[in-house]
């Protein structure tokens, strides 16, 4: 689980040192942004996808993108100081590599599970 969790940090890191719109300060609260996003992920979009049902199924599902860039910009409001996002549209880019980087760190690192 901590390996996870550094995993999770370091994926933070490096698609924040990636995007120019994207700021974490200092490195090390990657891996505490990573818990508040997985946090924030685990409880409020589950309800929040719920009640955008409607507009995701006439989208075909897009509308989850904007969604996980909600999710960002909620991430990023709790975690001011040391975590900045400057739009939406960085908001979104960052959900989008944050997605890639971490599915490639874990296939380097598989979990034991």
């Amino acid at each position: 689980m901590i390996t996870r969790l550094f995993i999770s940090g370091l994926a933070v890191l490096i698609t924040a040192l990636t995007l120019d719109g994207v700021t974490v300060e200092p490195w090390w609260w990657a891996v505490i942004i990573a818990i508040v996003l997985g946090f924030v992920n685990s409880c409020i979009k589950p309800l929040v996808k719920l009640l955008a049902l409607p507009i995701n199924i006439m989208t075909l599902g897009l509308f989850t993108f904007v969604i996980n860039a909600l999710m960002v910009m909620l991430c990023s409001w709790i975690v001011k100081p040391h975590f900045e996002v400057d739009s939406f549209w960085w908001a979104l880019g960052f959900s989008i590599v944050l997605t890639l980087v971490s599915w490639f760190l874990h296939l380097f690192f598989p979990s034991k599970n």
